[in-house]
């Protein structure tokens, strides 16, 4: 997806309150993307700018709509992350500019790594009423965030079931088991899901750092409520958690290693210098080859907006 919301302030822009030394609440607030779509952001805070590699998150849904009037996110380009698609309900058509077309179905991953560059297109199929999905995106780390882009599609992913608890493990390693996506650093990425009222203990790794937002219902995390407003962080140390849930409570759990080095994140970019973000803009705008075209999308592609005058400044 896009990043369309360029950093402006809303009435509910984010704010956080520590409720202890080491589980911080951080108030999601609303974004548009594509056309007319509202999501919750909960990844980038100015409260939390990364949990691990992952810098950016958004929760869309569920929501129900017309035929013809689901999610559509014209040509826009990415440099130095990896977008990473989870979806939960309803279905979206990817499209990119290294010529793959791929659909996502519920409880697949698309996870396309853009390196020096790549463009895509999301988009609901005119049939399509429902969706429900977390995107994510994932800094690249210097060696990596140059490479060549590419994309993959995870159709199958590991499941365990603890204390009635069905755990989908979307990257790195959980409860003994091993996600196949391939990322750069060390990550976690978990889906949980409650098949009837539980309470669960699970094991962290106290290198990490993580994040857990509520994709469906509520959650008590540690004595914490975890709601559709906010998204409870976890700073490194912690080995253990308590997890109180209703059924059918949904959550999302991310975790990581911190990042090795300060990322600028601009638009749909992620980089270390003013320098790549303006190099990049310009090679959008000038329709550079590193991003490539989509030809078959039906609509004009994505402007880049102008640089922020502060970050001109800091050049």
């Amino acid at each position: 997806m896009s990043n369309s919301h360029n950093g402006e302030r809303s009435h509910s822009d984010d704010y956080a309150k520590y409720t202890d030394q080491r589980i911080q609440d951080v108030q999601l607030r609303s974004a548009e993307i594509g056309k007319g779509t509202i999501i919750k952001r909960a990844l980038p805070s100015r409260h939390k700018r990364l949990v691990g590699a992952w810098c950016f998150l958004d929760h869309a849904g569920p929501m129900t709509f017309p035929a013809g009037e689901g999610l559509d996110v014209g040509p826009h380009p990415h440099i130095g992350l990896q977008t990473f698609t989870w979806m939960i309900e309803g279905t979206m058509m990817h499209t990119d500019s290294l010529g793959s077309k791929q659909l996502l179905l519920p409880k697949q991953v698309n996870l396309m790594t853009a390196g020096h560059g790549i463009s895509h297109t999301e988009v609901a199929p005119a049939t399509e009423t429902h969706m429900h999905t977390a995107q994510l995106w994932i800094a690249l780390p210097d060696a990596q965030r140059h490479i060549a882009p590419k994309f993959e599609h995870y159709p199958t992913l590991p499941v365990v079931t603890q204390d009635q608890i069905e755990f989908t493990i979307l990257v790195g390693e959980f409860l003994n088991t091993t996600s196949p996506v391939q990322v750069y650093t060390p990550l976690l990425g978990v889906d949980l899901i409650a098949q009837a009222d539980s309470q669960t203990r699970i094991a962290l790794n106290p290198k990490f750092e993580y994040a857990l937002i509520a994709l469906d219902g509520t959650a008590c995390i540690n004595g914490h409520e975890l709601n559709h407003d906010n998204m409870l962080v976890l700073e490194c140390g912690i080995s253990e958690i308590s997890l109180q849930l209703t059924q059918g409570d949904r959550v999302l759990l991310i975790g990581g290693e911190p990042f090795e080095a300060p990322i600028l994140l601009w638009w749909n970019f992620v980089g270390r210098t003013m320098d790549d973000m303006q190099q990049a803009r310009e090679d959008w705008v000038n329709h550079a080859v590193r991003f490539g075209e989509i030809h078959d999308y039906v609509g004009k592609r994505l402007e880049a907006p102008p640089l922020p005058e502060q970050m001109r400044a800091s050049k």
